[in-house]
């Protein structure tokens, strides 16, 4: 399989298979508390059997043509991912999303590995507009978000359930055309 450099530092986009179920729950019992705060994502994987059904999941989403999961090795070892939410080719819109253990923050891990998604996204599949949503409590996502120089377009008050607790979501996206300003790409398209 690829792997694709995030930098000097060894990190590493690698796609996230259902045979890294082992390493997968590994990685999510060491941020398990932190991953959790304000996503659900990975709960449910609590033993090798269910980290394999939630990478096998997302493996077929990705055969499907509507979803993704990469995950981001530094120095050889797993300590997050990013994924693709949503991902309609034919409306050209996408949703992307990540997460991290503690130990593997502020390394700008997130930003880097987004950056591909979204490149490929917009320049290999023409997808128009990508999204990011957050709670609004979760400031290193937002500012993720503001990295990557997107645009908040939203604020849904009160919007999500977590942990019995409501959370504003906000919704932040880019549109293609900024995205290659930004990037010094041409538009084309």
């Amino acid at each position: 399989m690829y792997a694709i450099s995030l930098g000097d530092d060894g990190a590493e986009l690698r796609p996230l298979e259902s045979w890294h179920a082992e390493e997968f729950l590994a990685h999510l019992d060491r941020g398990r508390e932190h991953i959790g705060r304000y996503i659900t994502f990975g709960s449910q994987a609590t033993d090798v059997e269910s980290a394999r059904a939630l990478l096998t999941g997302h493996a077929d989403k990705r055969t499907a043509d509507n979803g993704g999961l990469h995950g981001i090795w530094l120095d050889g070892k797993l300590v997050g991912g990013v994924l693709f939410c949503t991902f309609d080719a034919v409306n050209g819109t996408c949703e992307v999303g990540c997460w991290l253990e503690p130990a593997a923050t502020g390394r700008g891990l997130i930003t880097r590995a987004i950056t591909v998604l979204i490149d490929w996204a917009v320049e290999v599949r023409g997808i128009h507009r990508v999204e990011w949503h957050a709670a609004s409590g979760n400031v290193p996502s937002v500012n993720t978000a503001r990295r990557l120089g997107m645009t908040r377009d939203a604020v849904m008050r009160e919007t999500h359930l977590h942990r019995g607790v409501r959370h504003d979501m906000e919704v932040w996206s880019v549109l293609a055309p900024e995205w290659r300003t930004a990037r010094g790409h041409r538009d084309d398209h």
